[in-house]
């Protein structure tokens, strides 16, 4: 388990991480979102002990990671996947790894495989994509078999196959009952796995709910009904409290009740339907509607050039 209390980062004039507190919990995937700049990874770092917290705590396990007796076999984590000597070999860059932390050497080859590294094994890393290092970095947390595991954008650099490795072994790692925490800005790749959510902006607390809390929002679901008689159906709904908006075709968007709620109206006043359901908005929408006051450095969208300007 991580145990984030009252933890406060100043650079200076900078306050990079301002009071967050939040837990992630054995057994589940939490996901670690921000904008860029948001804290995200000064607060790994304070959790792995890289950087020195101003004020509060982040503890492993009840205690902190330079109190750790084995930390690698206790807490795993990608960090920087670019954070390793080209020079050597992957299979060396892991051996060592495994020596100076008492870990058996055969584990080396175990996780080469579990990657799928075994055949760059051999090469060295300055010949590695990018891809080739995030999976030599993974593959480094897990060398020791810890029950807590940190990625920072893991997916970075992976191809399509790779992104759907990573996301059934994140997913199984958390399965196993190990702690999990994973940041990233590929939000659809967080929705698929992540089963609670820690948003930060500005280095403090925006959002620490479950994945599906932050999909609903604090409302009703919204509705999607489909009807031969659109302004027959939008009427009935508007009678009874309902918002309901078109939403291309014959189709209508409904807020303020359950698809339920609206399948009833429509059969007591013999309105067919064709198609209802209800929709939670994407993570991609929450998060935005959640993070957009806490942008660092937010873009201008690019004029449109006049016609006769071209």
């Amino acid at each position: 388990m991580i145990e984030v209390r009252g933890l406060t980062k100043r650079y200076g004039d900078v306050l990079a991480v301002d009071d967050l507190s939040f837990d992630v919990v054995p057994g589940t995937v939490t996901g670690f979102l921000g904008p860029n700049g948001a804290g995200k990874s000064t607060t790994m770092r304070m959790v792995l002990g890289l950087d020195r917290p101003t004020a509060g705590t982040a503890l492993v396990g009840g205690r902190r990671f330079a109190e750790l007796t084995e930390p690698l076999r206790e807490v795993g984590a990608l960090l920087d996947p670019g954070a390793v000597h080209p020079g050597r070999t992957g299979r060396d860059h892991l051996r060592v790894a495994a020596r100076t932390n008492g870990i058996p050497a055969r584990r080396v080859d175990e996780v080469l495989g579990q990657v799928g590294l075994e055949r760059a094994a051999r090469r060295r890393i300055r010949a590695y994509s990018l891809g080739m290092r995030q999976r030599l970095g993974i593959a480094a947390a897990l060398l020791g078999d810890p029950r807590v595991l940190l990625f920072d954008e893991p997916v970075n650099g992976l191809d399509l196959d790779g992104v759907r490795w990573i996301r059934g072994l994140l997913r199984g790692l958390a399965d196993e009952g190990r702690t999990v925490l994973v940041s990233s800005h590929l939000l659809g790749e967080v929705q698929a796995i992540a089963d609670r959510l820690v948003v930060i902006g500005r280095g403090r607390l925006v959002a620490d709910v479950t994945t599906d809390e932050l999909l609903r929002g604090p409302g009703r679901p919204r509705v999607r009904v489909r009807s031969p008689q659109p302004e027959a159906l939008t009427a009935l709904l508007r009678r009874h409290g309902l918002s309901a908006e078109p939403a291309g075709g014959a189709e209508l968007q409904v807020e303020g009740g359950t698809a339920a709620q609206v399948g009833d109206l429509a059969a007591a006043a013999a309105i067919p339907l064709h198609h209802l359901s209800e929709t939670a908005a994407s993570l991609e929408e929450a998060y935005l509607a959640l993070t957009g006051e806490a942008v660092e450095h937010p873009g201008r969208p690019v004029a449109a050039t006049p016609e006769g300007a071209r």
